[in-house]
């Protein structure tokens, strides 16, 4: 089953601070808490989930990783999320109360208030998704590119306010100017207040009366722009990059959205990808199986010679140390595996047809057989 992307989870943008990060965590573990919604199964999965996504985004370098290569970058650090209730409790002592504090809990059993929501500065900008291939090569040691993207940009004659000037604004008649609206409900449990944005301004408190020209009140005009993509070494296909900030900008002074580069491995020409490892298929001829011989094979930095024993069977690999991808954020690099065919011709001239059959009179051209060792021998007697 797929997993949700965490952000998504916990309802934030991705330029979210770490305060916006667990005051989001804090409302959603309320509102999932098992002791609120006892014998619902549903609502555990939930609970579990959000504590889940709390845990990597609360931590930089996970949430970093997390930015980088979504899930599969997480996983690569070990964590895999939690078992039960009793350990997301134990996980976060910070965050559901302990020593020298209330539990947030409290907020729900009576006791404890309520901090108001910082209003939203303008609307969030959505994110790009773009695919980018890239050869083996570029994948081995690296790259850099450079591409243009269209997208929505901050306007310029307005400075992304929407407005033609500082006095272009009115106060919204729904909010009164705090960009949320208050709904208050008493229950069993004490008083509870819910707390939505408005939908009149979007949260910003405030509504563009005399709109820009240019960009209509929405702070955004469509532009073009140039991103220079740094790759770093042993990417997959399908993983992605996330550059922070470079999405579409957000309405009158939102967040920008992040541009996602999901990474396609081209088809190469002569190796298959196994890991950090690549795979050559190399044909020979019986006699440089049988008498050995140096060949030269291609490689993802050019060409390098290889020693074909004497007596190579077919299907043996050869192992060229240090010739394969490196490894994602960690030193060293795969190898360059070579397995090898031996060439068997469909067609041979009766001359040759006569040395082989001489030669397969000879006791080094029998196959050895446990369960019959004179059966080859009277096949050529």
């Amino acid at each position: 089953m797929t997993k949700r992307d965490y952000y998504e989870i916990l309802g934030v943008s991705k330029g979210a601070s770490n305060d916006e990060i667990k005051s989001a965590y804090r409302k959603l573990a309320m509102k999932y808490h098992p002791d609120k919604n006892p014998g619902d199964k549903q609502s555990e999965e939930m609970f579990k989930e959000c504590a889940e996504a709390y845990e990597v985004l609360s931590d930089p370098q996970k949430k970093q990783r997390y930015d980088q290569f979504g899930h599969q970058g997480v996983n690569q650090t070990g964590f895999s999320g939690f078992d039960n209730v009793n350990d997301i409790f134990s996980h976060f002592g910070d965050i559901f109360g302990g020593f020298g504090g209330g539990s947030i809990f409290d907020e729900f059993f009576g006791g404890g208030s309520s901090r108001g929501r910082r209003r939203s500065q303008g609307v969030a900008g959505t994110d790009m998704k773009i695919t980018l291939r890239l050869s083996y090569e570029e994948i081995a040691d690296g790259t850099e590119k450079i591409i243009k993207i269209k997208k929505l940009k901050t306007c310029k004659t307005c400075n992304g306010t929407g407005a033609k000037s500082s006095a272009g604004y009115v106060t919204c008649s729904v909010c009164k100017g705090a960009g949320e609206i208050k709904q208050v409900s008493r229950s069993i449990f004490g008083q509870f207040v819910n707390v939505s944005e408005c939908n009149n301004c979007n949260g910003e408190g405030k509504i563009v009366k005399d709109k820009c020209t240019e960009c209509h009140g929405d702070g955004r005009t469509k532009d073009e722009e140039t991103e220079t993509i740094k790759i770093p070494a042993g990417v997959s296909d399908g993983q992605y990059l996330s550059l922070r900030g470079k999405g579409n900008a957000g309405a009158r002074g939102g967040h920008a959205g992040d541009l996602m580069i999901f990474i396609e491995e081209e088809k190469h020409e002569y190796f298959i990808r196994d890991n950090d490892d690549i795979i050559y298929n190399l044909k020979i001829s019986i006699s440089d199986a049988i008498l050995g011989a140096e060949v030269v094979v291609p490689t993802l930095n050019g060409k390098a010679k290889l020693k074909i024993e004497p007596g190579t069977q077919s299907g043996s690999i050869l192992r060229m140390r240090d010739k394969g991808i490196r490894h994602l954020n960690s030193g060293g690099r795969g190898d360059q595996l070579v397995k090898i065919h031996i060439f068997i011709p469909k067609k041979i001239s009766s001359k040759e047809k006569t040395i082989l059959k001489d030669l397969g009179k000879s006791e080094n051209f029998i196959p050895e057989s446990k369960n019959d060792k004179g059966f080859f021998k009277s096949v050529f007697n």
